[in-house]
């Protein structure tokens, strides 16, 4: 009996010890996830980054001069460093976006599909592609020379960092490699995709015109392949009205409402105002896009002081437009495509049209994309100091273009910043309290400085000195 005993304790100590690892198994997190999934969640990620407001990530708003804060006026003033901004975006590209756009195409390229599901492989893996050349192209424009080669290599702890035009290039063939493999007969994510819902012929606009763009960005510093690069683009296809722009489809309930709904509405804050650079100048202009993007303060728009505190009662606030919940999040417009073909055709480029002529089309578009009437832009276009023929006349094409696509940019923080470093244009309040002249870089994470110090010293020294100041490769005026 004693023995039998023993048996059954014995038999039940086993039992129980087999399950003691399931004890720290959280039985809410999945076994495995699927490459779609995981497309979806980097897509998103990259994209709330790029469109952010929130100062902790996103600061290019700000340096822009559309806004201006209220009360912590910090970063309006350049500062990069309290917050540790350059960390918080870097981690937010390479480890919410990039690494996850990696993983899903190693799951996707491994995964069997039932037919015809099967057939959109090849699709799903080239517009992964493209997504991951968005978001490297944003690390160049933003930092410089950054890890690219070995950046998402596991087995490599610190990365080398790779010069920024090589990257750029290389950048660049890979999204005319991705152009020509996707097969516009097929399907690609059935569900998932939350840009253009899975529509290759989008997708293959989309690249084209990301080439057009990184192409015009390298025309100072290399105008014989920024020529070949934009004209083949054309060729193959761009954006060609504003019902194919790129943009995040955002809902009207959180978790998943624009960031700028999130940081403003939701939070309950009153952080941002216009800013005085912007509102100024579209008072001077009388540009019917005020009351799209402000509301007024007494009857008129008042912009807050760039680098002071402006109180929120007495500063014109964003327009609910803007704040909405389900705002798009655009990354790529045709506005934007037809202010980069006044500038190719200004530089002699074969755009398909005359300067003047894409530059109407763009104030037009922009006009139009906000809600702005056929009366509005008729108006604003009539005005000699908004027509591009009566304009030309005493201004460069740098700066006629360069004010009207940085105003019709507003709300796109990114592109801004790139579009003022590149046309030099317009010419930007000096912030009260600034810490540093105008930003054109972000200062490299400083942490990198510590886990990676000896290829953040190389390549700070290859870029010039890791300043904000630093200007990048391609901009070289």
């Amino acid at each position: 009996m004693k023995n039998i005993y023993i048996i059954a304790i014995a038999f039940l100590i086993v039992s129980c010890s087999s399950n003691l690892e399931d004890l720290n198994k959280n039985t809410k997190d999945p076994d495995s996830v699927s490459g779609e999934s995981l497309f979806t969640g980097a897509q998103k990620a990259l994209v709330d980054q790029i469109v952010q407001i929130n100062v902790n990530e996103n600061n290019t708003k700000l340096w822009s001069q559309f806004l201006q804060e209220t009360t912590y006026t910090d970063e309006s003033n350049y500062d990069q460093v309290t917050r540790t901004i350059p960390e918080n975006l870097w981690s937010a590209i390479y480890k919410d976006a990039l690494k996850d756009l990696d993983e899903a195409g190693k799951i996707i390229s491994a995964t069997t599909y039932l037919s015809p599901e099967d057939q959109y492989t090849n699709n799903k893996l080239m517009i992964i592609e493209i997504m991951k050349t968005y978001a490297f192209s944003h690390l160049v424009e933003t930092f410089g020379n950054i890890p690219y080669t070995e950046a998402l290599n596991i087995d490599i702890l610190t990365p080398a960092y790779d010069d920024g035009m090589t990257i750029y290039k290389d950048l660049i063939a890979r999204l005319s490699t991705a152009i020509n493999d996707l097969d516009t007969s097929q399907k690609s994510f059935v569900v998932g995709d939350n840009i253009f819902n899975g529509d290759v012929t989008s997708w293959k606009k989309f690249a084209n015109s990301l080439k057009l763009r990184m192409g015009m960005l390298l025309a100072d510093a290399d105008d014989a392949f920024a020529k070949t690069t934009i004209e083949s683009a054309i060729t193959s296809g761009i954006i060609t009205s504003s019902n194919e722009n790129a943009h995040m489809h955002y809902l009207s309930s959180a978790p998943n409402t624009h960031p700028v709904h999130t940081n403003v509405i939701l939070s309950g804050r009153n952080d941002f105002v216009g800013g005085a650079t912007l509102i100024d100048m579209m008072n001077t202009l009388n540009d019917p896009r005020r009351p799209l993007w402000f509301k007024t303060v007494g009857g008129v728009y008042v912009g807050g002081e760039i680098g002071s505190p402006s109180a929120y009662s007495n500063h014109s606030p964003l327009s609910d437009q803007v704040t909405a919940a389900d705002a798009p999040g655009v990354i790529m417009s045709y506005s934007e495509i037809q202010f980069l073909l006044a500038e190719g055709a200004e530089r002699g480029y074969d755009t398909g049209d005359t300067a003047a002529n894409h530059y109407t089309n763009a104030v037009t578009a922009s006009i139009n994309e906000w809600g702005g009437s056929a009366t509005d832009v008729a108006t604003y276009l009539a005005q000699p100091t908004v027509d591009y023929t009566t304009l030309i006349g005493t201004q460069t094409w740098r700066q006629v273009i360069g004010i009207q696509r940085w105003i019709s940019l507003f709300n796109r923080g990114p592109e801004a910043w790139t579009s003022i470093r590149a046309m030099d244009y317009p010419i930007l309040a000096t912030p009260t309290e600034a810490v540093s002249g105008f930003p054109n870089r972000y200062t490299y994470p400083i942490v990198e400085q510590t886990i990676n110090a000896t290829n953040y010293t190389a390549a700070s020294s290859a870029i010039g000195g890791d300043l904000a100041e630093t200007k990048l490769f391609w901009d070289k005026f």
